[in-house]
């Protein structure tokens, strides 16, 4: 399957790929800055062991600052109700110049979005990351909670240890919470949202259903752990050939057409949400 580069009708403001980078690696944070990823998120939380978060705010703050500004760069605090957040938000403070947003883990309530974005000052996007069972169901109100909210981003892991459900490329075990989160950004106007990463480095063939299928159910993007899982992700979300190409018959039969319903040359029906759907996909205005 042949797919080409194009921009989404939607403004996408994180893109497809969003690298994500432990704290308390510099090498490694210097290296994700550097690399072609639409977005890095250097890592606070999860990625960091308990012991080691005091030098992972220490090291984050080091080797953004000494690294080449780069756009889409975020950082993953820790949830509201850690202990470990004052310290985190003080990190966030530090480097709100050169980041482009913060990511939310455990957001549950649309407060826990205003919270933070009242700390923030409103000077950075919002990622809140949907990953509990209490999050799914407030997702609606949690993307709509502030104009700072980029996206959501569907955390896979830990939603599927709360439901008690192994994770698979399929999906299936999580495909209603997967369509609520994408349900609650388009009802918000949002981009849809970022899907969970693909944990298995060495399985590029599973990343590639993974992502596949994400697009499918309308996300837009996919966290990635490591920078060659960047080019199968990028490519399994952007559009194929045959898509762009039927994408360009519907317009310019609807230029032909004029207005209201018509039918293409093969018999397809067409109407203004399918003209706007072949808009989106070129990136152009219906």
């Amino acid at each position: 399957m042949c797919r080409v580069a194009a921009q989404s009708g939607a403004q996408m403001p994180v893109g497809r790929t969003l690298l994500f980078v432990p704290g308390d690696r510099p090498d490694r944070i210097a290296r994700a800055i550097a690399t072609d990823a639409d977005a890095v998120a250097v890592d606070l939380e999860d990625a960091v062991a308990p012991a080691a978060k005091p030098v992972a705010r220490t090291s984050a703050v080091t080797a953004v600052h000494a690294a080449e500004p780069r756009a889409n760069l975020f950082l993953r605090v820790n949830a509201l109700s850690d202990p470990e957040f004052a310290a985190d938000l003080a990190v966030a403070q530090d480097l709100l110049p050169r980041l482009t947003g913060v990511l939310l883990p455990k957001a549950e309530t649309p407060e826990d979005v205003r919270r933070l974005d009242d700390l923030l000052g409103g000077a950075a996007a919002l990622l809140p990351i949907v990953e509990t069972s209490r999050g799914v169901l407030a997702a609606p109100a949690i993307a709509a909670a502030s104009p700072r909210v980029a996206t959501l981003l569907f955390g896979t892991l830990d939603l599927a240890a709360d439901l008690g459900v192994t994770p698979t490329v399929g999906g299936r075990e999580l495909l209603h919470a997967r369509s609520q989160v994408v349900l609650a950004t388009a009802a918000a106007g949002l981009p849809g949202p970022l899907d969970g990463p693909h944990a298995a480095l060495d399985d590029t063939d599973g990343l590639v259903r993974a992502s596949t299928l994400a697009r499918e159910l309308g996300f837009s993007g996919k966290v990635v752990l490591h920078p060659r899982q960047l080019a199968p992700v990028r490519e399994a979300f952007a559009p194929t050939e045959a898509e762009l190409t039927r994408a360009r018959e519907v317009l310019d039969a609807a230029r032909e057409a004029g207005t209201g319903a018509f039918r293409l040359p093969d018999g397809t029906f067409v109407d203004a949400p399918v003209v706007r759907r072949a808009a989106a996909l070129l990136g152009v205005e219906a």
